[in-house]
């Protein structure tokens, strides 16, 4: 069964145009702490052991968003992350935010596991790739894992 990694989080000024609504690029900051909550908390390898101790990075190879409807000042948001596809270096999550169930916006976002020194892809650790196949919403021949 699929696992889903939630963090939910209040909008704040910051994140605001002058009308009280988020300014867009502020949800890709939003995007950018749940992934990397979800590699700390979901997968126990935080960015800070991966790039300091190992250094390892997850650059972005590529990130696409939908956005629904407008999020205000003050809601709290949900956002519920899965494993779209594991690749030997890369991975590709989806990134769900809502509102009391209206939807915001979609994102699909692959990341690449790389050396930051060399600045090549690296394969996952074998404890990091298990513990992400339990978000894996699709096996490699596009099945649902039981």
């Amino acid at each position: 069964m699929t696992q889903t990694f939630t963090l939910r989080r209040q909008v704040e000024f910051n994140h605001c145009d002058p009308a009280g609504i988020v300014f867009y690029p502020r949800y890709f900051e939003m995007i950018s702490a749940v992934v990397e909550r979800f590699f700390s908390d979901g997968l126990g390898y935080s960015w800070a052991s991966m790039g300091l101790l190992e250094g390892n990075g997850t650059p972005m190879g590529d990130i696409s968003v939908r956005f629904h409807n407008p999020s205000r000042l003050e809601e709290w948001l949900t956002f519920d992350l899965t494993v779209k596809r594991l690749g030997r270096s890369s991975a590709t999550l989806i990134v769900r935010c809502s509102c009391e169930d209206e939807p915001r916006f979609t994102c699909e976002a692959t990341l690449v596991h790389a050396n930051i020194k060399k600045g090549r892809s690296q394969s996952w650790p074998d404890t990091a790739r298990r513990r992400m196949e339990r978000y894996l919403t699709e096996t490699e021949t596009g099945k649902t894992p039981a």
